[in-house]
């Protein structure tokens, strides 16, 4: 079926930028109006080529995606000044494939995966700019350090270990759920941390589309939307 700003189309299960309006542009209006001083990641999972490049050549440069096969592809195809950011849970395995081009590995969630990109990243001579993945959820399918994990890792000299990670704060997924107070425990319990390793890591990437607002309220400077941009 088709609107005034975007249509679907049933044959490839994608939501299609129209050029004739402005909708997901009046979309991201809002969401830096929300949250004025967070840099925005636009989430392009499942978002067609096109897409992107319209929202690219509005302005937006950062762009996040879950899986390394599709962000590969995308990058290949689009302006190579975009800044890609791996977000999605990342095998150790397929880091040698976005090494070479990947702007930010957000979600750096064990000592094994850090040890891996420091590797790759040395193999293609480049620093790769890395946020640490604090597990702030119970649920079982989210990843991350601990607590605990993660002031060992900075009260660590790690800086001579991994000379080829640049390490830049941290990051975090809460509960997908509808209860605002659990969501705002979890999200208080990384700016505390993020508190503790303030001044040199300034990134703190926590808020999605149905919790940017929480997480711009308890200190996030850098949010990841896309389902409320494109649908």
């Amino acid at each position: 079926y088709a609107s005034k700003k975007y249509f679907y189309s049933s044959q490839n299960t994608k939501w299609t930028y129209n050029d004739e309006n402005m909708h997901i542009t009046q979309k991201i209006s809002i969401i830096k109006k929300n949250a004025a001083n967070a840099q925005l990641v636009v989430v392009t999972k499942h978002q067609s080529v096109d897409v992107i490049r319209q929202v690219y050549k509005h302005g937006e440069k950062n762009f996040g995606e879950n899986r390394v096969q599709d962000l590969i592809k995308k990058a290949n195809q689009l302006p190579k000044d975009i800044k890609w950011h791996m977000i999605g849970h990342l095998q150790k395995n397929k880091v040698k494939y976005i090494a070479p081009f990947i702007y930010m590995i957000q979600s750096v969630d064990s000592i094994e995966l850090l040890e891996k990109i420091n590797k790759e990243a040395k193999r293609n001579n480049r620093r790769i700019k890395c946020l640490i993945q604090y597990k702030i959820s119970n649920a079982k399918n989210k990843f991350g350090f601990t607590k605990d994990e993660i002031e060992k890792l900075f009260n660590y000299d790690y800086y001579n270990n991994y000379n080829y990670v640049q390490i830049e704060g941290l990051m975090a997924m809460a509960s997908f759920t509808n209860n605002k107070i659990e969501i705002e425990n979890e999200f208080k319990k990384i700016y505390e941390l993020f508190q503790q390793i303030k001044p040199s890591k300034k990134i703190l990437s926590i808020g999605m589309s149905n919790d940017y607002k929480i997480a711009y309220k308890l200190g996030s400077t850098m949010v990841r939307i896309g389902s409320f941009i494109f649908n």
